[in-house]
């Protein structure tokens, strides 16, 4: 997979049943934090809030991954325990119905703890 220069380009480069999934986890991100900015960071659609980043999500052969870097993930441990993990990261299996609920929550969790830290230069 060739590195994206922006979101539109890093979802066209995967087949469309995953690009349809993408599409939903990143409408999910941007309806519950409206004022972060989209980008890639690390190889991968980042979300960024006052200079600090927010949420990551990444497509794979198998399954999403989400990045809450990590607070995210501690703060909703019991509702992602049902998922495959990693250090700051869950995967959500393409063949499963997609947690966008669960995905929204935990981004609209990080704008709160995002916007009480002071704003980055």
């Amino acid at each position: 997979m060739k590195k994206a220069e922006n979101v539109d380009a890093y979802i066209a480069d995967f087949p469309k049943e995953t690009q349809d999934i993408l599409n939903l986890v990143r409408a999910t991100i941007k309806a519950a934090a409206p004022d972060a900015v989209e980008c890639i960071a690390y190889a991968m659609p980042a979300y960024k809030l006052n200079g600090h980043p927010l949420v990551y999500f990444a497509g794979y052969a198998g399954h999403i991954g989400f990045y809450a870097t990590p607070t995210g993930h501690t703060e909703f441990a019991e509702e992602l325990s049902m998922f495959k993990q990693g250090k700051g990261s869950v995967q959500f299996p393409l063949n499963q119905p997609m947690p966008l609920d669960l995905i929204g929550r935990i981004v609209k969790f990080r704008v709160t703890e995002t916007l009480a830290k002071p704003k980055k230069k």
